[in-house]
């Protein structure tokens, strides 16, 4: 075989994937079909270090985001990539908010999230005096990260170890081989390379490259529903210090305050589900009439916020398994194990939190595909 794994998305996932194998001494290449790192889903959500207490306890999204998050913070540390834990609160407006927040708090509890209180509004507004709640969840171990430095710190351990992240290729089709895999690649110089592991990490692509795995069942691939996600920036002088988040909704957990790392503030991201499933069909502008909606939640909690305040920032995609109404997907690794084909992982459904998350998932791949 030319290399030992190959990994498909240069992601934030699919570059910590490669960092985890490449440190522990296999023959790594990424491959990656835009121009450079973490174009997709990586570059395009609110760079927050999630704590993990919304998700249901045992998930693999429980497990994999405080695990990661605990991971995350001690590789910016050693990396020396920005980051800043800000905090946030998850704050309550009415009586059955609170009842919601209550029921955060007690997920976050069993999910062995640390430090997370419940206070009262009057202690919330007291830190925040431009906010207006009933009662509010404190998580201190909520953090904001440069994620852009992130991914460069995982491409640099990749290459460090002699392995290296490939772009402008295409993966075209996986054909299994006795002990591993020719991967037939596009682009402007077509090729192919043999190696004895896969990983895809493709993002919102994931699917299309599981479909063009000779041999792969098709009723195993997931549905794939698109749910963008738009942001708005907002003048002048920031009026929060800490990320403030309203009760979730469906789809998403609200639109939030969210504060980037030189201190501009920004809300998002909304939930706006597409009417197609292909993301290659996705329209990233943003749409200045959806700030009536953004101005009508969070003057919910920041009522002073002023008229002409907010322009249209930014979007993103999620690449969701469950679409409006229904439960939230949790996160899929497919493994040997449901679909028959040694040496393969497929990742679906990586959306929200996979950022904070990716170094706990690295782990895991490489423990399901050790031998």
């Amino acid at each position: 075989m030319d290399v030992d794994i190959v990994i498909v998305g240069a992601g934030a996932v699919g570059l910590a994937v490669g960092a985890e194998f490449a440190r522990s001494g296999h023959d790594v290449i990424v491959l990656e079909v835009a121009d450079g790192i973490g174009t997709g889903t990586s570059s395009r959500n609110s760079e927050v270090i999630h704590g993990g207490m919304y998700y249901p306890t045992g998930s693999l999204r429980h497990r994999l985001c405080v695990e990661g998050r605990r991971k995350l913070y001690a590789y910016l540390d050693e990396r020396r990539v920005p980051y800043l834990k800000r905090g946030k609160l998850i704050v309550a407006t009415s009586e059955s908010e609170t009842s919601k927040i209550e029921s955060i708090h007690a997920t976050g509890l069993r999910n062995d999230v640390e430090n997370l209180s419940l206070i009262s509004g009057a202690e919330a507004m007291a830190w925040e005096p431009n906010l207006r709640c009933t009662a509010a969840l404190w998580s201190p171990e909520t953090g904001i990260v440069d994620s852009h430095g992130y991914m460069l710190a995982l491409q640099g351990e990749i290459e460090d170890h002699g392995g290296s992240v490939v772009f402008e290729t295409p993966v075209t089709r996986i054909a299994p081989l006795d002990g591993g895999f020719r991967v037939t690649t596009g682009g402007a110089e077509p090729g192919a390379i043999t190696c004895r592991r896969i990983v895809n990490s493709a993002g919102l692509y994931a699917h299309d490259v599981a479909r063009n795995i000779e041999g792969h069942d098709a009723d195993l691939i997931p549905k794939l529903v698109l749910a963008k996600g738009n942001y708005f920036g907002c003048a002048g002088k920031p009026a929060f210090s800490r990320l403030i988040y309203p009760a979730p909704v469906d789809g998403g957990l609200g639109v939030h305050v969210t504060l980037d790392l030189v201190g501009r503030m920004r809300f998002g991201p909304d939930v706006e589900w597409l009417s197609t499933n292909d993301p290659a069909s996705v329209d990233y502008r943003v749409d200045p009439a959806r700030s009536a909606s953004f101005y009508a939640a969070v003057r919910r909690y920041w009522p002073g916020l002023p008229d002409d305040a907010i322009t249209p920032d930014y979007s993103g995609c999620r690449p969701k398994l469950s679409g409006p109404g229904e439960p939230a997907a949790d996160f899929r690794i497919d493994g040997p194990e449901l679909h028959g084909i040694a040496g393969l992982v497929n990742l679906f459904g990586i959306e929200s939190p996979g950022l904070t998350s990716s170094p706990a998932i690295a782990e895991e791949i490489r423990r399901r595909l050790a031998n």
